[in-house]
């Protein structure tokens, strides 16, 4: 979402309208070599293609503690009523359940946002991430929607056949590498566009995030902001994506002699993070970044976990409570329809995200930067876009 550095970007522009969508850039008038973000860590980019990294030498596993992630999912599609007792997904990893079955025919109403939750192999190890179809491909008569949501299907389908004795294979840029190459393997879309944003969690609480794109993801822990992703972009609403370009494209591009805008796997900003007990995680789509601060997210999250006693607050200050131990397990919270805490969470998320999206006398985080960066477009409300959010909370295992 944040303006890096303005393209001269042939047949496309970013759309400042109050449902505007990310742009597809096709062609670009200059090389983009210079265009990571200046925050980036120095081994963002990796030599070794989508392998994961060697370790140096052999690691002593710990006996305890051990960490399981409970977690739940809500989504709604832009332009369609948001209904919390259909639009939610809660994980169990006991039942191997995944989110998506079929690209087309098993997809979720969650418009081109798509997103997927998988063990690993037969461990207790887990990969999860939310992926956003770049809406600028309609402008060639191409959907989005196929290709991410056909690629956290087919993230789900690389991380379920993991070997839980290689840990090396549980890093999210190497599922995010696979399962693209599958999708151009393949061949079954034509085109499109998609960021990503996936974590991989294993028992011993150690958590690697590989994010590319405008779609992210924020750590609490006891009340507070822990860690926050920064989006990467080539230019104002064009984010970093992985894409499939089609012939015709392709062609077009040849004969006006710019070059296609197509990232990698290795783009992607890796980073790695020890969870402890009663941390939340957010991994959500930008129509979530783009509506709600770090602050209102914060509002959200401490609200819910200190309402029903899973964080608590006395003279130590605060506390993570037994009691999130059984209101993280299915029907933990009785009597609703969000019969588990992250799952009541990540909907609060959707919901409150929802209705700023459709506020027309609220600026939201997405207003504040065309303000900043456009100011004679007089662009204020909220961005009407889809939404999806991933929340894991992370409990130490009795």
């Amino acid at each position: 979402m944040r303006a890096l550095k303005t393209l001269n970007i042939l047949s496309t522009s970013p759309v400042l309208q109050r449902s505007a969508c990310r742009s597809a850039p096709f062609f670009l008038q200059q090389d983009l070599s210079d265009c990571s973000p200046p925050d980036a860590p120095a081994n963002k980019r990796m030599s070794t293609g989508c392998m994961p990294p060697q370790s140096q030498s052999p690691s002593t596993p710990r006996s305890t503690p051990t960490f399981s992630y409970r977690i739940g999912a809500s989504f709604s599609a832009k332009g369609r009523r948001f209904d919390p007792k259909k639009n939610i997904f809660t994980f169990n990893i006991q039942r191997q359940i995944t989110s998506e079955q079929d690209v087309f025919t098993g997809r979720l109403n969650s418009g081109q946002d798509a997103f997927f939750v998988s063990r690993a192999g037969n461990s207790g190890n887990v990969a999860f991430g939310v992926a956003d179809g770049v809406g600028g491909w309609a402008d060639q008569g191409i959907d989005s929607a196929d290709f991410s949501h056909g690629l956290c299907q087919a993230m789900a389908k690389v991380t379920r056949e993991l070997h839980s004795p290689d840990k090396n294979g549980l890093w999210p840029q190497f599922i995010l590498g696979n399962a693209y190459q599958e999708i151009v393997r393949e061949g079954k879309i034509d085109g499109g566009g998609s960021t990503a944003c996936v974590a991989t969690g294993d028992e011993e609480g150690n958590l690697k995030v590989a994010n590319l794109g405008d779609s992210g993801f924020i750590h609490f822990r006891l009340n507070a902001v822990h860690h926050f992703s920064n989006p990467q972009t080539h230019a104002f609403n064009t984010p970093f994506q992985l894409s499939v370009i089609p012939p015709k494209i392709l062609a077009l591009s040849r004969l006006f002699g710019g070059k296609q805008l197509s990232d990698s796997p290795e783009d992607s900003n890796d980073t790695s993070h020890e969870v402890r007990h009663g941390d939340v995680l957010i991994f959500a789509t930008d129509g979530v970044w783009d509506n709600l601060s770090t602050c209102e997210l914060l509002k959200i999250v401490s609200h819910q976990m200190t309402g029903f006693h899973a964080w608590k607050t006395g003279e130590k200050g605060t506390t993570v409570s037994e009691m999130i131990h059984d209101l993280t397990q299915d029907g933990g919270i009785p009597k609703q329809h969000e019969n588990s805490l992250q799952t009541l969470l990540a909907v609060n998320v959707v919901g409150e995200a929802k209705a700023a999206s459709m506020n027309t006398k609220r600026d939201g985080p997405f207003a504040k930067e065309v303000q900043k960066f456009y100011p004679h477009e007089d662009y204020h409300g909220g961005k009407v876009d889809d939404i999806c959010v991933i929340v894991a909370i992370v409990v130490e295992n009795k």
